[in-house]
């Protein structure tokens, strides 16, 4: 009995050891428009298996409630604001299966004609959630259990100005601070401790846009470029210095995709509403120079969907057609109709265009003209809200759903 056990003990350990299950490999999307809050993923290896004869598979699919909020994901929790019952609400979904972890109501349910629900899309840093409400409700929440850690009301606090349709910038972190373009006519900008939401420093008095600020260093300032409802402006991080501003009228106020920094000293703004886009060169710091416009384009009017800029080319939205453009001369280098007012990202050499009707696309990213690679109807109702990818798996919603899709298993 012995020589049997011990030779069933060394017949097992002959065998090949089981391997763990394969582990996706790549980067979170922690925040509005990716790691560095520029639309684009350093991920690779993502597209072999997707083509127009093989469509991306599902991951899962869970039902969601209105708003257009982006997908944050970081260790395991996509976190998204959503609306549901009547109110609003901040949850967590786990990646692997879709299964809510948790949700916090964070107040009433925002409704328009254009759309209800919440409209910005939550920070995650260090283990907390930072997400704003529409009606201007500022809250940090634990991100392993969603339990709330402090909040402050913006509307309330600093006698913030609701926009027309609700609150939709993002909050981000700079230098430790969390910055929130807050709208009050004393307050436009404030930095908040993130440990306990206590005023660090406030800045301007503009009317809050729907934009979420960008950072930047430019001829050795760091600065931080907000698109206020009145202008594109810049201030110094560690104590809100307008360092220099350039106006910009939008009708209804409406300047909502986020500025896109060129280095060494450019930005790109776009708004749409007949206004189109500029490229902008900042002058240095104390010099006597002002901002001048290197361009203007009538044919980059973005409506709500920020541009990409890659090896030298914007790839964005007019209105209701995706295009191309030389960033330095403005000049149109391709159109493509039918995907409506669209939102894209780039990653690994494509652009992933998401259609205001719920079809997904895979785009080569060339200036050649439109390639299109792969494409294939994920939801058939309004679809605002931009696409997150976050390790080898691209996340979209619309008004009802939201869907997690398999692009390749590891890098």
């Amino acid at each position: 009995m012995l020589r049997r056990t011990g030779v069933a003990i060394v017949a097992l350990l002959a065998l090949p050891a089981l391997a763990p299950p394969p582990q996706l490999t790549g980067e979170d999307w922690p925040q509005f428009r990716g790691p560095e809050r520029t639309g684009r993923s350093s991920e690779i290896g993502l597209f072999e298996n997707w083509d127009a004869g093989t469509p991306l598979q599902e991951r899962w699919r869970v039902p969601l409630g209105p708003g257009y909020s982006g997908i944050s994901i970081v260790d395991g929790h996509a976190v998204t604001l959503f609306g549901t019952d009547g109110g609003e609400y901040l949850g967590a979904f786990d990646t692997s299966d879709g299964a809510r972890l948790w949700q916090l109501r964070l107040g009433d349910l925002f409704r328009d004609g254009m759309g209800d629900g919440p409209r910005s899309t939550p920070l995650i840093e260090t283990g907390r959630v930072y997400a704003l409400s529409t009606a201007g409700r500022l809250v940090a929440a634990d991100l392993e259990t969603g339990r709330p850690l402090w909040q402050v009301d913006l509307v309330d606090t600093y006698g913030a100005r609701q926009p027309t349709w609700g609150f939709a910038v993002s909050p981000v972190m700079v230098d430790g601070q969390l910055l929130i373009e807050a709208g009050g006519r004393s307050a436009g900008v404030v930095a908040l401790d993130p440990e306990n939401g206590t005023e660090l420093w406030r800045a301007l008095g503009d009317p809050p846009g729907y934009s979420t600020p960008i950072e930047a260093e430019v001829h050795g300032q760091r600065q931080v470029i907000f698109f206020t409802a009145h202008r594109a402006v810049a201030l110094a991080p560690e104590d809100g210095t307008e360092l220099w501003s350039y106006p910009w009228r939008t009708s209804y106020d409406v300047n909502a995709a986020s500025p896109i920094f060129i280095a060494p000293d450019q930005v790109l703004i776009a708004s749409g509403y007949d206004v189109g886009g500029s490229l902008l060169r900042i002058p240095a710091t104390g010099s006597d120079e002002q901002v001048e416009r290197v361009w203007h384009s009538d044919g980059l009017k973005n409506v709500y969907s920020s541009s990409v800029v890659v090896d030298g080319y914007i790839y964005g939205f007019d209105n209701g057609t995706l295009v191309s453009h030389e960033l330095a001369t403005g000049e149109r280098m391709w159109r493509q109709r039918g995907f409506q007012v669209g939102s894209l990202i780039f990653a690994d050499g494509h652009l992933v265009v998401l259609g205001e009707r719920g079809t997904l696309a895979l785009v080569r990213a060339t200036p050649g003209g439109y390639q299109e690679i792969a494409r294939q109807a994920v939801f058939d109702s309004k679809t605002w809200t931009p696409p997150s990818l976050s390790r080898h798996t691209l996340y979209v919603r619309d008004e009802h759903e939201l869907v997690a899709l398999e692009l390749s298993s590891s890098d």
